[in-house]
């Protein structure tokens, strides 16, 4: 790696959709879900130049909940496609709540992906193949579009936007264990979702309702899960989504106006943290 510095954002992965279509022999489940990267939350990625085999991490912000030893996918995804001849060391600066169902850690490991495809030249295929090896959620943010995610989330069809969707994402405070979810969902017999809500224009051609499955068993793992909705929804006065397996929840809004409003006044009201942004319809550069 050259001495110049190379810097990537990494956004967050906002899951609209969610049905799980059942357990897997490997073990994984088969998923079906309508996914897209949003503008805020977004954690940031810099490589700089490290010693042949070697791969550092330091990590900015995230708290305790966030390694910076081997065990980080950033780690792990440079170390799957590194030339032998070359180190990494990598600089994480975290925004993305940790345990909120954003695909952070997917997201972080994604950007390395893409700097070192770039830097390198490195083949698109094997990439790929690092990409889902580290993780269901790490092939779509490499993808880093509008995507309908099914299978494990290999499988990735591209989607397109009828407009701009804004949204905003609440954050509780607390995190969920995704393994703990699935397992919950599991125990209770597989669920269909108990809530839907309308789409917003932008996916109402690619979806007639929007649910989450996940959202039954999210709230058994922890029932702050339903009262923290509840609470945001009251203030809102907007109908909430689940984020993935949790603990986050979005709203759809109908522009950055309505969007940082409904930000401010949960963040003023409820005291907690709230992201104000958009769905990204191209990959990030």
């Amino acid at each position: 790696m050259s001495s110049a510095r190379t810097r990537a954002l990494a956004p967050a992965k906002l899951t609209l959709s969610l049905r799980v279509m059942g357990t897997r022999p490997d073990g994984f489940h088969d998923l079906e879900a309508l996914t897209v990267m949003i503008s805020s939350p977004c954690d940031t990625v810099r490589l700089d130049a490290a010693p042949a085999g070697v791969v550092e991490l330091t990590v900015v912000g995230g708290g305790l909940d966030v390694p910076d030893d081997d065990t980080n996918l950033v780690v792990r995804a440079a170390r799957a496609v590194l030339p032998e001849h070359v180190g990494a060391a990598i600089e994480l600066t975290k925004v993305v709540p940790t345990g909120a169902g954003l695909g952070g850690g997917s997201a972080d490991a994604a950007a390395v992906l893409r700097m070192l495809r770039a830097r390198y030249g490195l083949d698109a295929g094997v990439v790929g193949a690092a990409a889902i090896e580290l993780g269901s959620d790490v092939p779509v943010c490499l993808m880093g579009e509008p995507v309908m995610m099914r299978g494990r989330g290999e499988i990735l069809e591209p989607v397109e936007l009828a407009g701009d969707l804004h949204v905003v994402v609440a954050s509780p405070g607390f995190g969920l264990s995704t393994p703990a979810v699935f397992r919950a969902w599991d125990e209770m017999g597989g669920p269909r979702g108990s809530r839907t809500v309308a789409p917003p224009r932008a996916v109402a051609h690619l979806a007639r309702e929007l649910g989450n499955d996940l959202e039954d068993a999210a709230e058994r793992v922890d029932p702050q899960v339903r009262a923290f909705r509840e609470a945001i929804e009251s203030v809102a006065g907007l109908p909430a989504c689940l984020a993935g397996s949790g603990s986050a929840f979005w709203f759809s809004v109908e522009d950055a106006i309505a969007a940082a409003d409904v930000a401010a006044r949960l963040s003023a009201e409820l005291e907690i943290e709230t992201f104000a942004g958009y769905a990204l319809r191209k990959p990030v550069a």
